[in-house]
């Protein structure tokens, strides 16, 4: 009997046992997509040449032409606090967008839309979202996971016929309804039903699904004209057993009998559209199912290939837009603001703050960037696209953060003025959305990985499947010579596979290696732990985090080679030494917390010779915190996509920093500022007067923060009211004339008088 049937008909009975039959849902969710240089990774040995095989990102002339004129026009018309206080957008900024087709950027020109390339696509979201994340998201819905891309990829020549064109110009604005109340990241098990019925419908009868439905949690659903559905379909006149037809997509126009659109969420008090959808005994027609009978029951499959891809756009577009500004304010505001005698940003603590979040920016929208390049030819990567939404929207976050510890006061009080305020409160959202990344990280990147990016494991799925001994001997043959591969180059290094950029090749080099232990820890987990390593969230979750740090940290190394900007290098090698860094804590992390007797020993045999992994040394951080101050330019390649908005705190800062740049070195000015406490004395100080002034009023516009009307005082006794609640209040004021408008009411630099000589 030949080897490989004979280890086969022995491991059959165990591996039939751990590996329980897959159901639909979860065989959709694991066959979505390709897999792409993040499989190298998984299994032990990344080849550069591959990697850089990917090539640049690349715009055409048209797409070029709408980032410098349409995209740089609908900036100009966004006050971010103005948006925030009305809760909607304004009504010139919803012509615009219909009117650009902003709507209609992944719909062909065939079809009256812009047929944007993916990465353009990322580009137009990423530079709306830096100046207006509402506005952003209002673009990105139409775009992303929704009746468009469905009608693109599964519909009907007569419903593309008929939607395309209208979604493209914003006659029709659609939303697309999955998650249930009792359904959120367990989306397959959404309760709502449509039962297949023949009635009467527009005077003839007509086969299809009578719904009830409830969903929440649905962008645009408050002013969308079409709604996507998803629902479990069922045909009661089948056999038992072979009823349930499976997840249905459907689109239902606004209104239709039945069919309610909710009173509207408020996420995080954010200004777009978001709200519930209800429907009780909505009568659904087979042509309005996305692709026709045909289609039915294979929503799941639909929605799952098309997140394969869209997950790496938008989501990651506003991760990117929250890390660009927040580095941009932060380096900004530290340069102006000044205390005990010194800009802030040269504070070693803010210094290195500020330091790290431009690596990180560096790293994240290098794997952004890569990941469209990859899907502009012609790839759909489930797993690097989720590695992409968990990391960019926690990087966004924290860079979010760090940005609002540096401001301080400033960073607090909120108004036209203030710089982070909307994006730390609406952080969140993007952090729950599309698969909350507590769920994605354990279930996602790792536990799809392991079956899609492992060069063995959907071998062994399937052969066991098929009851096939040959073909699992063989494939556990194959899979042992691997694991036996990577322990060696666990132990004793690595080869480096590919020619890697020559000032990156010590980098190359300890990822190569990295991607070796990582491999063999993910199937010693596998082998361990077996089937519980799924149940074992806290493992699996850092499985798929390490995996992602080396997507990042790769990611860097291809965007050094197409960027050929040199100056950048140590942003480069910085980036690079954080993600492997954080995934060498993290496996040792693991190797803690594996439930089995000698796992200590085990890994220090896998994990020997990275000691040299530390986190960055000081000194290494302050320099970059330098390059950051001294050059403008660095700035504006690591924050390409900030844009500059109508009005308020942002736009204030880009002004001030505009003069400054002009003006040179502040520093002599401020010192004269700080002695004499008079805007124009500091300046007449100066070469330069009248720039100087105009600087130091710019800055100090900055600096100050927006204030409004308080309670009114009485007239009797200076005493508020409230302030006696044993007795009514005494006679008020009159009222006070109404304020100017806030984007009107700029603050004015309030200094005390010099104190008078004894």
């Amino acid at each position: 009997m030949p080897l490989a049937k004979l280890i086969g008909r022995w491991a059959m009975h165990p591996f039939s046992k751990a590996l329980p039959p897959l159901g639909d849902t979860e065989r959709a969710a694991l066959e979505a997509g390709t897999v792409g240089f993040e499989g190298q990774l998984f299994a032990g040995n990344p080849d550069f040449d591959v990697l850089s095989g990917v090539g640049p990102n690349r715009l055409s002339e048209s797409e070029q032409a709408f980032l410098e004129r349409e995209v740089r026009e609908l900036c100009r018309l966004l006050d971010d606090h103005a948006i925030d206080q009305a809760r909607d957008l304004p009504p010139e900024v919803w012509r615009y967008l219909r009117e650009k087709r902003f709507f209609g950027m992944i719909i062909p020109e065939e079809f009256g839309g812009l047929g944007f390339s993916h990465f353009a696509h990322a580009t137009v979201v990423t530079r709306i979202a830096t100046v207006n994340v509402a506005t952003a998201v209002t673009v990105m819905v139409p775009n992303s996971l929704g009746p468009a891309e469905l009608l693109l990829r599964y519909g009907t020549d007569s419903q593309k016929d008929h939607y395309l064109p209208r979604l493209a110009d914003g006659r029709e604005l659609p939303c697309f309804g999955l998650t249930s109340p009792y359904a959120g990241s367990d989306a397959a098990s959404i309760p709502d039903r449509g039962v297949v019925v023949e009635r009467e419908f527009n005077g003839r009868m007509t086969r299809g699904f009578l719904v009830d439905f409830d969903k929440r949690y649905i962008t645009l659903a408050p002013v969308a004209t079409v709604v996507g559905l998803a629902f479990h379909a069922v045909d009661e006149s089948r056999p038992e057993g072979e009823r349930e037809l499976g997840i249905t997509c459907a689109l239902i126009p606004v209104p239709h009998e039945g069919m309610d659109i909710g009173r509207r969420h408020r996420p995080m008090d954010s200004a777009f559209m978001n709200g519930p959808i209800h429907g009780r005994q909505v009568f659904v027609p087979m042509d309005w199912i996305i692709g026709g009978e045909k289609q039915v029951g294979q929503g799941w499959r639909m929605l799952m290939e098309c997140l394969a891809a869209g997950r790496a756009i938008s989501l990651p577009a506003l991760g990117s837009a929250m890390q660009q500004t927040a580095l941009y304010v932060s380096n900004g505001y530290g340069q102006i603001r000044e205390q005990f005698g010194m800009p802030v940003g040269k504070f070693h603590a803010i210094a290195g703050l500020v330091a790290q979040m431009s690596a990180e920016l560096y790293a994240s929208d290098a794997a952004r960037r890569f990941t469209a390049a990859a899907l502009d030819k012609g790839e759909r990567p489930s797993v690097a696209s989720a590695i992409l939404k968990v990391q960019l929207t926690e990087a966004g976050r924290r860079a979010v953060n760090h940005g609002m510890d540096i401001l301080g006061g400033k960073g607090i009080i909120s108004g036209p003025s203030n710089l982070l305020g909307v994006s730390y409160r609406q952080a969140p959202i993007a952090i729950t959305v599309e698969g909350a990344n507590i769920l994605t990280r354990a279930l996602i990147v790792f536990g799809q990985g392991a079956v899609r990016c492992h060069p063995h494991v959907l071998d062994e799925m399937a052969a066991v499947q098929a009851h096939d001994e040959t073909a699992l001997g063989k494939a556990l043959i194959a899979h042992g010579k691997h694991v036996a591969a990577n322990l060696w180059h666990s132990v004793f290094g690595a080869p480096v596979l590919g020619e890697p950029p020559e000032d990156l090749m010590h980098e190359a080099r300890l990822l190569a290696r990295m991607s070796a232990k990582y491999a063999l820890t993910a199937d010693l987990a596998m082998g361990m732990l077996g089937g519980k390593l799924k149940r074992m969230e806290l493992l699996s979750a850092r499985l798929g985090d390490v995996l992602a740090h080396l997507y990042l940290a790769s990611a860097c190394i291809w965007r050094y080679r197409v960027d050929a900007a040199p100056e950048l290098l140590p942003f480069a090698r910085a980036a690079i030494r954080l993600q492997l860094d954080e995934a060498g804590r993290i496996l040792r992390d693991l190797y803690a917390n594996l439930p089995t007797s000698g796992r200590r020993l085990i890994g220090a045999l896998v994990l020997r010779r990275t000691a040299h992994l530390a986190p960055l040394r000081d000194v290494q951080l302050l320099e970059l915190a330098e390059l950051l101050r001294s050059d403008p330019r660095i700035v504006e390649r690591l924050a390409p996509d900030l844009s500059e908005p109508a009005a308020g705190g942002l736009r204030d800062l880009m002004h001030a920093m505009e003069l400054g740049a002009q003006l040179g070195d502040t520093a002599a000015l401020n010192k004269v500022l700080r002695r004499t406490n008079s805007l124009e004395e500091a300046a007449r100080s100066s070469p330069h007067p009248e720039l100087a002034l105009a600087y130091l009023k710019a800055a100090d516009k900055v600096i100050q923060v927006d204030d409004f009307d308080g309670p009114p005082r009485t007239s009797a006794a200076g005493t508020v009211p409230g302030g006696d609640l044993s007795r009514p209040s005494a006679t008020f004021a009159p009222p006070v004339p109404p304020a100017p408008p806030l984007s009107a009411r700029r603050p004015e630099r309030t200094t005390p008088p010099p104190v008078p000589a004894m």
